[in-house]
């Protein structure tokens, strides 16, 4: 006789948002991988989160702290969309369609497809080079699965 419970978990929105996080976190580090051998720019391109920090600073700043701002905004903001997407696979389950790569390819589609764009962070989605587009496409792919994987492995023990 089986003792696997087959009964549903309770859903859990503060359960949900730390092991988004966790998730988000690895999906970040899958996603700087995946541009390793995908990359997003070529040479010489600055990259969005280095313009937003240059904005706010309102001067260039040193490569030192670029890559600080490059790096510190990408993970920040890769634990934080992790974290809002495990809230969300709480509350509605269907959110983590194709083991998240759908989170992933909505997410570039909100950040780099419109609200860069709009912020003057980016170009529009149509003056794009197009390895830009397919590498943000692929990569944030990447970034979804990554996330959602270990946010469902994370949610299983919580």
């Amino acid at each position: 006789m089986s003792t696997t419970s087959t009964t549903p978990r309770k859903r859990s929105i503060a359960k949900g948002l730390f092991a988004g996080f966790v998730g988000g976190l690895a999906g970040a580090g899958a996603k700087m991988i995946a541009e390793k051998i995908l990359p997003p720019r070529v040479q010489g391109q600055t990259p969005p989160p280095v313009v937003l920090a240059e904005n706010v600073a309102g001067r260039r700043l040193p490569p030192d702290q670029r890559e600080l701002a490059l790096q510190g905004i990408h993970w920040i903001f890769g634990a934080l969309a992790g974290a809002a997407y495990g809230a969300l696979v709480e509350i509605e389950p269907s959110f983590a369609a194709w083991h998240g790569a759908a989170f992933g390819i909505t997410l570039n589609r909100i950040t780099h497809e419109a609200l860069l764009p709009k912020l003057g962070l980016a170009a529009p989605p149509g003056q794009q080079p197009t390895q830009e587009r397919i590498s943000e496409w692929v990569t944030h792919a990447a970034y979804g699965v990554a996330t959602d994987s270990v946010r469902r492995a994370v949610r299983r023990v919580l």
